[in-house]
């Protein structure tokens, strides 16, 4: 059996539903935790809540569960994303904002699952085009990445400013 047909067995990937928002949020401070930016969390389970379930929804979130019941498995990751636009392209597209894995679900197939759902979910909504940005120090996953066909783009700069 091969890591796919095995992460489905032993995995499910759901969409996040509102009662997730609590759920969710552990889990991004879990990755906030690994990647070392615990300082930058504000978000609330509440602002979950109202962005990602809310009357305006600014993005999706995807959750995956160890295999059985969603309600009584162990959550083991997520994905959230939301819709972009190329002018270049007219056409609609998808930014993954996080794909996270527990550890001790890493290497079994997860990220793989989590991955599919999104890139499966942004496609069903118009969305032509992924992109995502990953920390030039996480080796594991820039090679996973690489692996599902990813081009990292070194001629673009990320730039921030708070409004």
């Amino acid at each position: 059996m091969n890591a796919a047909n095995s992460a489905a067995a032993a995995y499910r990937v759901r969409p996040a539903a509102p009662e997730d928002a609590p759920l969710l949020h552990a889990l991004v401070r879990e990755l906030a935790d690994y990647e070392h930016l615990a300082h930058e969390v504000a978000s609330t389970p509440a602002a979950f809540a109202e962005h990602l379930f809310g009357e305006r929804a600014f993005a999706r979130a995807l959750l995956a569960f160890t295999t059985g019941d969603a309600a009584t498995g162990d959550a083991v990751g997520f994905a959230v994303w939301y819709p972009t636009y190329s002018t270049f392209a007219g056409r609609p597209g998808a930014f993954l904002e996080d794909l996270f894995v527990r550890v001790e679900h890493r290497r079994r197939g997860v990220g793989g699952l989590l991955f599919d759902a999104f890139a499966a979910d942004a496609a069903a909504r118009g969305c032509r085009r992924l992109e995502w940005r990953a920390l030039n120090w996480n080796a594991p996953a820039l090679a996973f990445y690489r692996r599902r066909g990813a081009a990292v783009l070194d001629d673009w700069l990320t730039l921030r400013m708070e409004v």
